[in-house]
């Protein structure tokens, strides 16, 4: 499985992990915010969401760094890279 296809059938939640600002400038229609520093004490509530999960940020990095830290707690999710390329295959799929 990989984002692509998680988003293609809407099988998981995206998670933006941009900080509070840089989401209400703009995001995917649907995702949640979850700022990067703020992963770790929000674990529970991660593990709650609907899996997989498709992070997003920027560029991809915080999304990458995000991604190595909720794997190795054990929580199925994909790196999804920025947020305009997650938007553009939700839209597409819209």
């Amino acid at each position: 499985m990989n984002a692509e296809q998680i988003i293609k059938e809407q099988t998981g939640t995206i998670v933006d992990v941009r900080s509070f600002d840089e989401f209400a400038g703009g995001n995917v229609a649907g995702s949640i915010n979850i700022p990067l520093q703020e992963i770790a004490q929000r674990l529970d509530e991660i593990k709650n969401l609907k899996a997989p999960l498709v992070l997003c940020c920027l560029s991809g990095g915080r999304s990458g760094q995000a991604t190595q830290y909720l794997t190795s707690q054990g929580i199925e999710c994909y790196n999804g890279g920025g947020w305009l390329d997650v938007n553009y295959l939700v839209s597409k799929n819209a």
